[in-house]
């Protein structure tokens, strides 16, 4: 069995696997550093719409569904799905194969955030249009 199938047959926008270093005392994988993810994957899209400059300025909502271990290969999906006049709000899910030896998935994480265009002095813009 290939070990990503059952994952969203789109194209993850970002790949990885959490190390050692990314962990609380009780093993699991620290919720700052699964956000900090989260932004970063979401900023892909929302930099390509934008076709520039884009900062996160809100984080609609946010759902740890599961706790992320170390070695868990996640994969970060991220759409847009609401566009404004300067800003453009995405959506992540992000799925987590575990135990590559007989591998299963599990979603364990998803986001809603906003970003606002900027233009090179660091102020607010308009979307080009499509």
């Amino acid at each position: 069995m290939d070990i990503l199938e059952g994952l969203p047959g789109q194209q993850p926008v970002l790949r990885m696997v959490p190390m050692p270093c990314d962990v609380n005392p009780s093993g699991d994988v620290f919720g700052g550093w699964v956000m900090a993810q989260v932004d970063i994957a979401g900023s892909i899209p929302a930099r390509c719409r934008a076709r520039g400059r884009v900062a996160t300025v809100a984080v609609n909502a946010f759902h740890f569904k599961q706790a992320i271990s170390v070695g868990d290969l996640l994969s970060f999906y991220a759409d847009i799905v609401k566009i404004g006049t300067s800003s453009i709000t995405i959506q992540v899910q992000v799925y987590a194969v575990r135990n590559p030896a007989e591998p299963f998935i599990v979603k364990v994480t998803e986001a809603t955030l906003t970003y606002v265009c900027l233009d090179a002095d660091g102020n607010k813009r308009p979307l080009p249009p499509e």
